[in-house]
């Protein structure tokens, strides 16, 4: 872990904390509807507090389970079970992943692969001890991504599908008599039939061309398809210039699923545009998979059908056989002539007519392609598993599709902290969830390259933790591999590792990993910030609107990304068709008011196609009709000559115009030129963040409310991993929009479960403000409800808290501290001497060292903490140390244990009672009401990753890795403080 903190002395101590603890009942009572939760044996606090405490299932972080096939045992599929639910997981997503065997023939693909009786056999296994256990089991779509089935061959119509061009040149006035053009792309293994699509002839024009495409001449289009005959064409060019001839030839891609191969046939990809792609996975699943048991279990202990990123890979482009007539359909004209400036080679388009016809050929044909995704693959496959009792969670992206639109129909969209490169890539996929009233937005997380067991939960955490603030409310941690498989080295089985030899994606957590004896303190931190992003529904200022919904892309949003966000606006991006909805109504000035209630609509020209300022006709006018209805717009651009994003019908683009001219001369609309006109445009509408930062601030917020309760995750984090310079530690006051203006600040500790009063706030209306100081990366969470009444302060010199009807002042020396009162007094507190700070240096170490021949002790006597790669006996051990000293307590009010570095994951005891779950950012504890007179015992026990020993024990693999510094290194503080009641009347 990095040591960020102040060096005057333990964090939380030398910084003006105001958040301190006590009682909580009454702003537990007023969440209980949202916060839900187990109940607590034995508690008698108001209803909720238990879901504070402990967070029930639904709400827990998951795992992506990698199975290697169906090579699995039901037995241990349930110890597997027993181990997430004992950890404090939610459940699994079953996947059949299994990178690491290169030869997956010895998983047995006719006896034990995806699909077959045992695996089938381990899915009731599993779905069974979920029930048992409270968890519940994701299932996905098909072996490993994208979807699949052995019931298909490439050449099927239901197999997913390219269009692969063929070309030659021919010279003005020459003729070529000879075979059509074969496809400059080869067919895949096992693709046996093509059929030819069409064949043209266009003229180069090298005015239109780019640095990588070559320019043609649309006016000089020729379909010569009837001239094809028998696979030969004899056609003459046009004297005054060279031609070229071009073939078109459908055919099947032969994709397979990732790391195969799976399934005996194997497995071929379906297609994803057409209905008859979506029937061949319904049906094999109905056939093959939904036993009447898998069935009835699914009913108690299934959550979602998942499918990973639409990931169709291939050197041509993508189709469908119905897709010209769906073209023609859906936007009134012919594709055929714009074929040229459509097709692919490896990923890049490889000619251009003019810029503006290319570019709105080219979105006509990728929102076509966009729409037959969402109507046969993803609508039909929501509707097939809420049949069988499952919800639909999918990551909607890949392709230059409308995942914003796609988040909308799905039950749980997902997206990933690998590929995703900002935290606008999370807001994309939030904007569709909550104009469609959904509730979860999932990420697939950790998936670090080379991050196999060397991925800390500290690195993890600094990874997530902004993306909680952009809308993210639930964790799929990638991943957790089954226990064995044929050839697997010590520790056991691992999904991606070894991966071309050398180290893998991620991790393979479970008991495997040191750190699983402290996992769980880290899953119920996890679901206090998932049930806290879950609390009643979104609050977000501005809805940006995005021509093109694609996300995976880290393009962010002129202004509100790089200036609005450190201030304390939140944003969202929607598209055209979450316009549609029938969330898109307007009350009291605000966009989809059931949902996330947005200020204001931000239009800005499309990103992806150099800022051009194009929007649909009828986005126009139901733009036209909100902002008559009340809702303020912002306009960045020039607009004057707007046109339509596809191929324009006849007079289109002027009616556009039209209708944002009238637009405009609304009071409540605002056109600005560039993006410094931003802010004077939403002053001007009177318009201002529901969180507020005096100053440009790292940090980042959320706002949820339920009811009159409102609810604000806080996290100082960063917008994406690459920024520079680090994030640095904030201390600054955060003003509040509080729905109900008799509401007070609580502090929920996301390690502990405690709600505390604030003590330290101003009050103003419908604003409470609250001073913040977070570390790096370091989250909080602020509740403004009605509560019990007891004293507050507006300003304080040190530290104050709540004590029941008390304000208790606490410090780390011994002075005289101001207080000023809510009612306007300021009073004085003395707090008499304080113990000096103690530096705990001597130390006893016993060590359980995981070796592959079992479990080794070490026991050593330390004179001062160092990482254990400098202590000999230790260099290449990895496993869980415990630390114990003893120190002496003259009393006093209490003390804070300040352990300084550690690398990843530590619990702390003294006098042989467990304190309260430490932070793994920053490890510092009150231990004041564990503390004696006299002699006392301090126990610290930390845990490793692997990677150490798995150097030296399987070097072919790991011997590339760096040592990394385990251990508790320091330095460690006793730090006492002394505390006075405030004299309040």
């Amino acid at each position: 872990m990095n040591d960020d903190r102040n060096e005057q002395g333990p964090r939380g101590l030398t910084r003006r904390r105001v958040l301190q603890i006590g009682t909580a009942a009454a702003v537990v009572a007023a969440a209980a509807p949202a916060l839900g939760g187990e109940a607590v044996a034995g508690t008698a606090a108001a209803p909720g507090a238990a879901g504070l405490a402990r967070p029930a299932a639904a709400v827990r972080p998951r795992f992506r389970w990698w199975w290697p096939d169906g090579l699995v045992d039901p037995a241990e599929i349930r110890r597997e079970i027993d181990q997430m639910a004992d950890a404090g997981f939610g459940g699994g997503e079953i996947s059949a992943v299994h990178h690491s065997i290169r030869d997956a023939s010895v998983l047995d693909p006719a006896g034990h692969g995806w699909g077959t009786a045992a695996w089938v056999a381990g899915v009731e296994a599993a779905l069974d001890q979920a029930a048992r256990r409270g968890l519940t089991v994701d299932l996905t779509i098909g072996p490993a991504w994208p979807a699949a089935v052995p019931t298909i061959t490439p050449d099927d119509d239901a197999a997913v599908q390219e269009l692969a061009y063929g070309t030659a040149t021919v010279a003005g006035g020459a003729t070529h008599d000879g075979p059509v053009p074969e496809p400059v792309a080869a067919p895949a293994k096992g693709v046996t039939k093509r059929d030819l699509v069409a064949v043209h002839a266009v003229k180069i024009d090298t005015a239109n061309a780019t640095r990588k495409e070559t320019g043609l001449d649309f006016a000089s289009f020729t379909d010569l398809t009837a001239q094809a005959k028998d696979g030969r064409i004899t056609w003459t060019a046009p004297d005054g210039g060279d031609w070229v001839l071009l073939s078109y030839w459908r055919r099947g891609s032969g994709q397979q699923p990732e790391g195969g191969p799976h399934s005996s046939p194997e497995s071929y990809v379906v297609d994803h545009f057409s209905k008859a792609g979506t029937r061949a996975v319904t049906a094999f699943w109905e056939a093959r998979l939904l036993t009447p048991r898998v069935r009835k279990l699914i009913r108690k202990a299934g959550a979602t059908l998942f499918e990973d990123s639409i990931e169709l890979e291939t050197p041509a482009l993508n189709w469908t056989p119905d897709l010209p007539a769906e073209f023609r359909r859906r936007r009134g004209y012919d594709l055929t002539p714009y074929l040229p400036v459509i097709v692919l080679n490896k990923e890049n388009t490889v000619h251009a007519y003019e810029a503006d016809r290319t570019a709105q050929a080219r979105h006509d044909f990728w929102l076509t392609v966009s729409d037959l995704l969402n109507e046969h693959h993803f609508e039909a496959l929501r509707t097939w598993a809420h049949s069988i009792g499952l919800k639909l969670r999918a990551q909607p992206y890949g392709l230059q599709t409308d995942a914003i639109h796609t988040a909308a129909i799905l039950d749980v969209p997902e997206g990933e902290s690998l590929g995703f490169r900002n935290l606008d890539d999370y807001r994309a996929l939030a904007g569709g969830r909550d104009m469609a009233g959904r509730e979860v937005l999932s990420c697939e997380a950790g998936a670090y390259q080379g991050g196999a067991y060397n991925t800390t939960w500290d690195k993890l955490l600094r990874t997530m933790g902004g993306a909680y603030a952009a809308g993210l409310n639930q964790t799929v941690f990638h991943g957790f591999s089954y226990a064995t498989a044929p050839g697997a080295a010590w520790p056991g089985f691992a999904a991606f590792t070894p991966y071309n030899g050398g180290i893998g994606f991620a991790e393979s957590w479970g008991p495997r990993q040191p750190t699983w004896r402290h996992v769980s303190d880290v899953a119920a931190y996890l679901a206090r910030v998932h049930q806290t992003m879950r609390a009643g529904r979104s609050r977000i200022d501005v809805a940006v609107f995005r021509q093109k919904g694609y996300t995976k892309t880290g393009i962010g949003v002129g202004w509100f990304t790089k200036y609005g966000v450190p201030l304390g606006w939140t944003h969202q991006m929607i598209s055209a068709p979450l316009l549609d909805l029938p969330s898109a109504k307007v009350r009291d000035g605000r966009l989809a008011p059931d949902g996330p209630a947005y200020q204001v609509l931000f239009v800005e020209g499309d990103r992806f196609n150099g800022n051009a300022c194009t929007l649909p006709l009828d986005t126009a006018r139901t733009m036209l009709k909100l902002a008559k209805a009340g809702l303020p717009l912002v306009f960045l651009g020039d607009w004057s000559a707007a046109t339509v994003p596809g191929i324009p019908k006849n007079g289109e683009n002027d009616a556009l115009r039209a209708v944002i001219k009238e637009m405009f001369a609304l009071p409540r609309v605002k056109n600005v030129a560039a993006e410094d006109g931003v802010p004077g445009a939403l002053d001007a509408l009177g318009l201002r963040p529901e969180v507020r930062y005096a100053e440009s601030s790292t940090l980042l917020n959320a706002h949820r409310q339920d009811g009159r309760v409102d609810y604000f995750y806080l996290c100082n984090g960063k917008h994406a991993e690459t920024v520079k310079p680090p994030v640095a530690a904030i201390d600054h006051d955060v003003s509040f929009t509080r729905a109900d203006r008799k509401a007070v600040p609580y502090r929920l500790d996301l390690w502990t479960g405690e709600t505390e009063p604030v003590a330290v706030y101003k009050a103003d209306g419908d604003t409470v403000t609250v001073r913040i100081a977070l570390q790096p990366s370091e989250a909080t969470v602020i509740i403004l409800a009605r509560g019990g009444h007891h004293p507050s302060a507006t300003a304080a010199q040190t530290e104050v808290r709540v004590d029941g009807q008390r304000l208790v002042a606490r410090a780390t020396s011994a002075g005289t501290y101001a207080t000023t009162l809510a009612n306007g007094r300021t009073v004085t507190t003395a707090i008499g001497a304080v113990p000096a700070a103690q530096t705990l240096t001597t130390w006893r170490l016993r060590v359980e060292d995981m070796t592959p021949d079992g479990t080794k002790h070490h026991d050593l006597s330390l004179d001062a903490l160092k990482a254990w790669p400098d202590i000999p006996e230790l260099a290449d051990v990895s496993g869980i140390g415990t630390y114990t000293t003893t120190v002496t307590w003259d009393g006093g009010a209490g003390a804070v244990l300040d352990l300084g570095e550690v690398f990843d994951t530590c619990r702390v005891s003294v006098n042989g009672r467990r304190v309260p779950p430490v932070s793994v950012l920053y490890p510092t504890v009150d231990v004041g009401p564990y503390l004696r007179r006299g002699t006392n015992t301090i126990e610290v026990e930390v845990a490793t990753t692997l990677n150490n020993r798995l150097r030296v024990s399987d070097p072919g693999v790991y011997g590339g890795a760096a040592r990394q510094a385990y251990g508790l290194i320091g330095p460690v503080r006793l730090v006492p403080y002394g505390e006075a009641v405030i004299r309040t009347r």
